[in-house]
């Protein structure tokens, strides 16, 4: 199973693996290039746990492992500070923020009333072609699941979600999905780190397909959210255990 750990030079570690499949920044690119190319990569490791949640970044090794000098990734940490990815020290060294207990369940309430209400909206006219294409990214997850592949089931897993969302052929429902997609991001990666949770998860998106599929709009909404809410409630009984027993 995929764990997080820290940034280290062992070239087996999980780091170099999700490293292997992340675009290279190019010789000759411009400063902003490569501060996005910086900024991208080190969110997609702090998304996906392999920053994980109180993990001290040391720039040296950053800069050895994205293959960049050290203003970039430095610029890149002030660019998650402010995300709210990371949390300056006073040394002027950064960790990365631990999971806000208030915020996921402020998020579960938000996300819940958009997925479901998007599903809603596309069960109702949604075409063959695009039931299809839903079942190809439940089939990209499948794979992915059976090889034990996180990243890129969480890949599949987004796309999944966010298709669902333009299918509902709501602007608005798609611009306020997108604001939020960092923290939900996180949230959801998170939540499919324990193996039970993930086998739970196939299972809704199967059911969700099915609805989809039927064009029953609330068996659909009502789907989308409780596979939300499923999955952020285990994240926030893992941050409450947590809690209690410091």
């Amino acid at each position: 199973m995929y764990n997080p750990v820290m940034v280290n030079s062992d070239d087996n570690t999980p780091l170099a693996a999700l490293l292997a499949q992340l675009p290279r920044p190019e010789p000759g690119k411009r400063k902003g290039h490569l501060h996005g190319n910086a900024v991208a990569q080190l969110r997609n490791l702090i998304v996906t746990g392999v920053l994980a949640p109180g993990a001290k970044l040391n720039e040296r090794e950053l800069c050895e492992q994205l293959a960049i000098s050290r203003t970039p990734v430095r610029e890149a940490i002030k660019t998650l500070i402010q995300d709210g990815l990371l949390r300056a020290l006073p040394n002027h060294s950064a960790v990365v923020s631990e999971l806000d207990l208030d915020e996921i369940v402020a998020l579960i309430e938000v996300v819940t009333v958009i997925e479901g209400l998007a599903g809603e909206l596309a069960a109702k006219n949604i075409s063959d072609e695009a039931v299809a294409e839903i079942g190809m990214l439940h089939y990209r997850m499948l794979l992915h699941h059976a090889r034990d592949e996180l990243p890129g089931y969480f890949e599949a897993n987004k796309a999944f979600h966010r298709r669902i969302i333009e299918l509902s052929r709501n602007s608005i429902l798609l611009w306020v999905w997108e604001l939020l997609a960092l923290r939900v991001d996180r949230a959801r990666f998170s939540s499919n780190l324990w193996p039970t949770r993930w086998r739970t998860a196939i299972q809704e998106h199967q059911q969700i397909l099915d609805a989809l599929a039927a064009r029953d709009a609330a068996r659909t909404g009502q789907a989308l959210r409780d596979h939300v809410r499923n999955g952020l409630e285990g994240l926030v009984a893992s941050l409450k255990a947590k809690q209690q027993g410091q």
